[in-house]
């Protein structure tokens, strides 16, 4: 079966409309009826920031095991993801700009396992999407779905490589390092991730992910390690960002010491991870999610809430989540949409089932397509996630707002929570007093603004 070109429109079954254009659902009592008035809250944390990237990342090429490492006239292919990381153009523009005054000859390839809709097509708009393009870079951008097998694990699996990653001289990858959205390890979601399943494209991911997510940390290392072994990988660009969404620091770590390096930095990323300061929450609101944002389209470490398959205790406790729009950047990929409980007409109309779809088949995770109940309008997709808090008046909701999980400086909270958040200043600012949502004509909420202040704290 192809999904090429599938998209979501009205299903019928007996010549009815299953899922039409405008929803009327039979609610008792109606959704019509008076919600909290928010309020705009920074939450405080503490953020290391890098100021110049080029420089950093210059310093760390005069690094004696980094520079000696690059030969003149070595055809380098270097790796970048499909995450939506901060400065990942600059980066990326300045780590081939090093390469390139050592005297190698690199290009660009999407290290990014089957997003993009897992087409070669597909995975260079995600990186031109961030800017990496070749009027950009300066060097050419390969993109293929095809693989070379480089080896074998030791219970048979092959290990897949990138055809154009295999056939170079030598390979650089680049990826921020940060906590994975549904395992935990020494290492989760960075280099050697973006060294097993992000380099070994669709095919390589889909046969990884077969053994199981709950076996990454130790099978992401071994598979790292064959390609190690069997081509010549210089080096890892690591990139950990602060709670602001910033970059807070860029090390250039070579291969062979990515086992002991990665882990130290994944715990860096981990302190300087951003959080909701809230335990339990009756309603959180999501602006925004997309593949930029998370793999997980909106990250669990920030929401408390996984899909079904993965082990996971963490706190807030969420009782209902409401998304509201995609990221233009994710094109549609609307992986982990099952983890809400309500989203609007808006966002099922912008789904690419096909994109979405080879995501997580790929993933095994079934349910992390499913489809939460559709409401035709912002506020009838809030209204029903208040009205559905069982032992709790819709006045009383325990609300909390935010654009996406990656940017969580500048919330809005409900006048419930207003108490809590008085009695600890040390961790919240009260920054606007409490008014209703400005809903405008046809239900939809304005995008939660964030003031340059908090945004770049």
């Amino acid at each position: 079966m192809s999904f090429d070109r599938l998209h979501p429109s009205p299903i019928t079954h007996g010549g009815r409309q299953m899922i039409p254009d405008h929803i009327n659902a039979q609610i008792a009592g109606g959704l019509d009826f008076p919600l909290p008035r928010m309020l705009n809250v920074r939450q405080k944390f503490h953020a290391q920031r890098l100021h110049d990237i080029p420089a950093t990342i210059a310093r760390e090429f005069q690094r004696p095991e980094v520079r000696g490492r690059v030969q003149p006239g070595q055809v380098v292919a270097v790796g970048c993801g499909s995450r939506g990381i901060a400065n990942i153009a600059e980066i990326a523009k300045a780590v081939i700009k090093e390469l390139r005054a050592l005297g190698a000859q690199p290009f660009v390839f999407p290290c990014m396992g089957s997003h993009g809709a897992a087409t070669a097509e597909g995975q260079r708009k995600v990186l031109e999407s961030y800017g990496i393009t070749e009027a950009a870079t300066g060097v050419p951008i390969k993109a293929t779905m095809e693989t070379a097998v480089v080896g074998h694990l030791t219970d048979g699996t092959p290990v897949h490589m990138d055809r154009h990653a295999a056939e170079a001289d030598a390979v650089v990858v680049i990826n921020r390092i940060k906590p994975h959205t549904a395992f935990r390890g020494a290492t989760e979601s960075g280099l050697t991730k973006m060294l097993a399943i992000g380099i070994g494209k669709i095919t390589g991911a889909a046969i990884y992910h077969q053994h199981g997510m709950d076996r990454f940390p130790e099978l992401l290392p071994q598979v790292r390690d064959v390609n190690l072994a069997s081509r010549n990988v210089l080096f890892g660009v690591g990139i950990v960002e602060n709670a602001y969404d910033e970059t807070a620091s860029i090390e250039v770590i070579p291969s062979d010491q990515l086992a002991t390096r990665e882990p130290q930095l994944q715990a860096m990323a981990k302190q300087h991870m951003p959080q909701l300061y809230f335990d339990d929450i009756d309603v959180l609101i999501i602006d925004e999610m997309g593949k930029n944002i998370s793999g997980a389209g909106f990250d669990p470490n920030i929401t408390g809430r996984n899909r079904r398959a993965v082990q996971w205790a963490a706190k807030p406790l969420v009782k209902k989540i409401v998304v509201l729009g995609l990221t233009r950047e994710t094109m549609g990929n609307a992986t982990g949409l099952g983890s809400a409980d309500v989203i609007t007409m808006r966002l099922y109309r912008e789904l690419d089932v096909a994109s979405t779809y080879a995501n997580i088949i790929t993933s095994c995770n079934l349910d992390g397509a499913g489809i939460p109940m559709i409401m035709n309008t912002d506020r009838e997709a809030i209204a029903l996630a208040i009205k559905t808090v069982v032992r709790v008046k819709p006045h009383e909701c325990r609300i909390v707002r935010i654009r996406n999980t990656l940017q969580l400086a500048e919330i809005q909270i409900s006048e419930p929570l207003l108490a809590e958040v008085r009695s600890q200043p040390e961790r919240f600012e009260i920054v606007s007093e409490p008014a209703a949502m400005p809903f405008d004509a046809n239900g939809t909420l304005p995008a939660l603004t964030l003031t340059p202040h908090a945004a770049a704290a």
